[in-house]
């Protein structure tokens, strides 16, 4: 009866209690609420919302449903970095063994696809042998020696939020702001963190369209984070087109091993290094944020952070060769470039269709139960504001067959508009602290 009585009440507008929220969830986890009663208060919620307050409270609640990495004794900065999704999006690939390659510990937590975004975890699976599914023992021990560990929920960690991660997806729920929030919340605050830093998509290609909706979610986490005595600092940037170039799992990660090697596509570069300044700056490891990126650029330059990589790679059972030789990565049986119909400028690229395209295509998936072709996807060159001519390779499109092509190619004439002007909005305009909201 508890479930019923939830769902009415949030119908109705009415708030949820600490206690309450401790007891849903833990009922949930025990599998005395069905998932259909679940799915409609999720719907409720998504509807009517939450107050600071309640997600306050669903925050802890998930937080307390698991356990936590226990990282006392790790006297290093301990800093992750989340985004909220959006499509091409493989900082964290990238990112993560930068930010270790400087000293920073970095317990990253991810998740895998939702909706039409990707998730980093699916990403990982295309590399041969490569295990996220490690314990938290197991975690620990590879942070103490080599800094960074990419690891998947596990049923250890807000084992309520791994369960309504993919019920959010299958109910169109996903976009709520206090779900969001709390989920990303519940999980970084389990990761024993010093600080976090956060990439808030804004545009067509993110859950949250508008730069309003964008600095209501990075406000309620740092407000959550404060809360915690976790510093937390949010930059908003563009997702009204893809991020980089490759969009697919197989794709991203290549393009991830070739950001390291120092040769990613400047956009990718430009979002990973504004986040890692922030780290630097969060650990007191620069004295301002022209030294953080150079020390960064450095750590790439150098190979470093290649070479963490490929620590992190080995430890966690894949194959660091591929690092070398990116051809070992899953492969796609049909190749075919969609180029332009006529001359003039790239006024869109629409992310919301390139990324459902890729669901299409196997890359993604329509069901929590779905398994994904890793090696589908587009690479996409040419970014809005670009001039081209009639026949001029745009994209390359990769499926498992020719109907895949077929399909991935109309999505292409979709997603890809060219007109006689067209601009490049800003990557990144906005920094959100405890201390407020600054325009860059």
């Amino acid at each position: 009866m508890l479930a019923i009585r939830l769902i009415e009440r949030k119908r109705d507008g009415g708030r949820i209690d600490p206690g309450e929220w401790r007891a849903l969830l833990g009922a949930y986890v025990a599998g005395h609420v069905p998932d259909y009663q679940m799915a409609a208060f999720l719907m409720a919620v998504f509807l009517r919302g939450l107050d600071r307050e309640e997600t306050a409270a669903l925050t802890d609640a998930m937080l307390r449903s698991g356990g936590a990495l226990d990282l006392h004794g790790i006297s290093a900065p301990r800093i992750d970095k989340h985004s909220t999704g959006g499509v091409g999006d493989k900082v964290s690939l990238v990112l993560a063994p930068l930010a270790a390659s400087m000293g920073i510990v970095v317990p990253m937590i991810s998740g895998r696809g939702l909706g039409h975004t990707g998730g980093t975890l699916d990403k990982l699976d295309a590399i041969p042998g490569f295990r996220s599914d490690l314990s938290l023992a197991a975690a620990r021990e590879q942070l103490k020696r080599i800094g960074c560990v990419l690891l998947g929920q596990s049923g250890e960690i807000a084992p309520v939020d791994r369960k309504l991660y993919a019920l959010r997806d299958a109910t169109a729920t996903v976009e709520a702001i206090p779900l969001i929030a709390a989920s990303i919340m519940s999980k970084k605050l389990a990761e024993g963190l010093t600080g976090l830093v956060l990439d808030v998509k804004r545009g067509s290609g993110s859950f949250l369209t508008s730069l309003e909706r964008g600095l209501e979610l990075a406000d309620t986490m740092v407000a959550i984070g404060a809360a915690h005595d976790c510093p937390v600092v949010a930059l908003i940037t563009a997702m009204d087109r893809p991020l980089g170039r490759a969009c697919g799992n197989a794709l991203e990660m290549e393009e991830a091993i070739h950001a390291l090697r120092g040769e990613g596509p400047p956009d990718l570069m430009e979002v990973t290094y504004a986040l890692g300044v922030e780290m630097l700056l969060l650990v007191g490891a620069a004295a301002n944020p022209a030294d953080a990126r150079r020390m960064l650029e450095g750590s790439v330059s150098s190979g470093r952070a290649l070479e963490t990589f490929g620590r992190i790679i080995e430890a966690q059972g894949g194959d660091p060769r591929v690092l070398e030789n990116p051809v070992s990565l899953p492969q796609a049986d049909e190749v075919e470039v969609f180029r332009a119909r006529r001359n003039g400028v790239v006024t869109r690229i629409e992310p919301r269709r390139i990324g459902r395209a890729i669901v299409e295509l196997g890359g993604g998936r329509r069901a929590i139960e779905d398994a994904i072709d890793p090696a589908v996807g587009f690479v996409i060159p040419v970014k809005p504001g670009d001039s081209v001519t009639e026949g001029e390779p745009l994209a390359s499109v990769f499926a498992r067959n020719a109907d895949g092509i077929d399909r991935a190619m109309a999505a292409l004439s979709e997603a890809i508009t060219i007109g006689d002007a067209g601009t490049l909005t800003p990557l990144i305009t906005h920094r959100v602290t405890a201390d407020g909201v600054t325009a860059l």
